[in-house]
């Protein structure tokens, strides 16, 4: 295997476009995992995984759709457009069905 010196390098982040290091332990890191170099400092990669967990992610919010359960009758909403073909569960039939 060829073995790489890393030496500490400047990047450019995306988003706030201020200077950050990008160390020779994480581009070692970054090399055994196979991942492409960083393009956002630390602080913005943060605040983008905060954002897309708390369910931002930049696309507003879900569409929900009311639908009657397959399984009880009760009525309950589902982030998704049912196809008329599948059956459609509440949360609580869902359970029971899919428990492994």
């Amino acid at each position: 295997m060829l073995e790489q010196n890393f030496t500490d390098r400047d990047l450019r982040c995306a988003d706030c476009a201020q200077t950050f290091t990008f160390s020779a332990e994480e581009q070692e890191f970054y090399a055994q995992k196979g991942f492409s170099e960083p393009k956002r400092c630390p602080e913005c990669r943060s605040a983008r995984k905060m954002n897309s967990r708390s369910g931002g992610g930049g696309r507003g919010p879900r569409p929900q759709y009311d639908v009657i359960c397959s399984e009880c009758g009760c009525q309950t909403t589902v982030p998704f457009e049912p196809k008329s073909d599948r059956p459609v569960y509440c949360s609580d039939c869902y359970k029971k069905n899919n428990s492994y």
